[in-house]
C-alpha cells in the first residue's frame, strides 16, 4: 500500500494528481507548500483529531496544551484517570469526553491503533468507527495524517467542501456526498487531494484577511 509520509512523497503525488486532472494546477500555484504534518500512530494521535473536531486550530492547540498539562501525558491510562469535571474544565464537550473515553478504554482492552493505521482503509475505517464516538471524519483523518495512507479522502470536511467550491468555481461547496464522488475521479490520489485542497483552502482564508482554522 503507498503511503506519504515525507514531503518528497507528497509533492510527488500532488504532481501525479495534477497530470490526472490538470484543474489541480491552478489550485498548486495558489496553495503553496503543503505542511506535512504526520504524527506517529497511537493514542496520542487519534485524541488529538478528536480534540479537534468542529474547532479552529488555535482554540485545538489551546486545549491540546491544557490537557497535556493536566495529564502529564497524554495516554489511554492518565486520561481515564482524570475525572470528567477535569477534562470539561481543559475545554472537551461531553461528546469529546466520551469518545476520548472509549478509545482510551479500547486500548486498555487490547487495541492497537499503530496496527490499525496499518491496515487497508476500509478495514481500519471499519474499526475505528466501531468505538463510540468515533465517526468517518475523525476515522479517515487519522489514517491520513498517521497512517500515511495515500488514497483517503474525508468528505465531510467543511474545509474541504469550501475548498472544492472555490477551486472548480461551484457555484456552493459540495455536500458531502457530491464531493465524494468527485473525488472518486482522483484515485488513487485522493490524499494527495485533500492536503492540497486543505493548503490552498488556508492561502485563500490568509488571502482574506481571517485566520486559517
Amino acid at each position: 500500500m503507498r503511503r506519504l509520509t515525507s514531503e518528497a512523497e507528497i509533492a510527488e503525488a500532488v504532481a501525479e494528481l495534477v497530470a490526472l486532472d490538470p484543474r489541480f494546477g491552478a489550485v498548486v500555484a495558489r496553495a503553496g507548500d503543503i505542511p506535512l504534518r504526520f504524527r506517529p500512530a497511537g493514542y496520542a494521535a487519534l485524541a488529538s483529531i478528536i480534540v479537534s473536531q468542529m474547532v479552529s486550530r488555535a482554540s485545538a492547540e489551546a486545549i491540546w496544551a491544557r490537557l497535556e498539562a493536566a495529564s502529564g501525558v497524554v495516554e489511554p491510562a492518565r486520561l481515564l484517570s482524570l475525572a470528567e469535571a477535569d477534562l470539561r474544565a481543559v475545554g472537551l464537550s461531553g461528546g469529546k469526553i466520551i469518545a476520548l473515553r472509549a478509545v482510551a478504554e479500547a486500548c486498555r482492552a487490547g487495541l492497537d491503533l499503530e496496527a490499525i493505521a496499518s491496515l487497508p482503509a476500509e478495514e481500519a475505517i471499519g474499526a475505528l468507527t466501531a468505538i463510540r464516538g468515533v465517526g468517518p471524519w475523525t476515522a479517515e483523518v487519522y489514517l491520513l495524517f498517521s497512517g500515511g495512507h495515500a488514497d483517503i479522502f474525508p468528505a465531510g470536511d467543511v474545509a474541504l467542501q469550501t475548498a472544492a467550491a472555490r477551486a472548480f468555481g461551484l457555484v456552493e461547496p459540495p455536500q458531502q456526498r457530491q464531493l465524494r464522488q468527485m473525488a472518486e475521479t482522483w484515485r488513487p490520489l485522493r490524499s494527495a487531494a485533500a492536503r492540497l485542497l486543505w493548503a490552498f483552502y488556508a492561502t485563500e482564508r490568509r488571502g482574506a484577511g481571517v485566520l486559517a482554522g
